[in-house]
């Protein structure tokens, strides 16, 4: 068996055990114990597993902590994404933008570009675009505010949604899954994202390295509706390769 098709049994094992040993694992595939704690070493890596004394174990589920937390988190990674997406908007194009630190990064590289219309619930990101110096069209979605993330979600949200076509869905969120997709941890936002990404010709996922091998509560889509990733680091071989299979392109 090749190392890369037992690394991957290997995920599966422990996601569907909570936990297994050292011993059980190379009893398992019946190779050394050196064998499978480098195994585990490169999954742990890529985020797929964490590492614990004597084996490995599922990870927890990834829960974000407050908007003002999350602005101070990978501060570096998220203008390196931002300066990446850039040159995949042109002038002129209709955006949908939701709420987050990478996205409001985001929008701070993309106010340079004239004429663009962006539809978001996030009043920051609102306020980037209605100060640009070539400022094109801003609709700010209403419905259920909430205050630390200066954001609008809720049923009035999604129904205005589906009054917009965009060219793209440029979104973040908290966990990227080989297997699964990207996820959010919070409800409200996930379902958001579902809807632009109903109403948009293609998706960018803004994601740091950080994200990959996380799982989160809410799924909001699988890696087959992605079209583009948009990130600071290679995410490691086990993601790229699912992104490589649901023909997303890695940036």
């Amino acid at each position: 068996m090749r190392r890369r098709e037992r690394q991957a049994r290997i995920a599966d094992m422990i996601w569907q055990q909570g936990k297994m040993s050292v011993d059980a694992l190379a009893q398992a595939f019946e190779v050394s114990a050196e064998t499978i704690r480098r195994d585990l070493a490169g999954l742990a890596s890529d985020g797929v597993l964490q590492k614990v004394h004597g084996g490995a174990r599922r990870p927890k589920l990834h829960a974000e902590g407050s908007f003002k937390d999350r602005m101070a988190e990978e501060a570096e990674a998220k203008q390196v994404i931002a300066g990446r997406l850039v040159p995949l908007v042109e002038p002129g194009d209709t955006l949908f933008i939701d709420t987050g630190s990478t996205t409001l990064a985001c929008a701070e590289a993309l106010a340079g570009i004239g004429g663009l219309t962006v539809i978001t619930n996030s009043l920051r990101i609102a306020r980037v675009f209605g100060a640009a110096p070539q400022p094109g069209r801003v609709y700010l979605l209403g419905g259920t505010f909430m205050g630390d993330n200066d954001q609008t979600v809720g049923p009035l949200v999604i129904e205005q949604i589906r009054d917009f076509q965009a060219d793209h869905a440029i979104l973040t969120v908290a966990a990227i899954d080989a297997e699964v997709g990207a996820m959010d941890s919070n409800f409200d936002e996930a379902q958001v994202a579902r809807a632009m990404i109903g109403n948009a010709r293609s998706l960018i996922l803004v994601a740091a390295r950080a994200k990959f091998g996380r799982k989160a509560a809410f799924r909001v889509c699988g890696l087959d509706e992605v079209d583009t990733v948009v990130t600071d680091a290679p995410p490691g071989a086990i993601h790229e390769a699912a992104l490589r299979a649901a023909g997303a392109e890695l940036i």
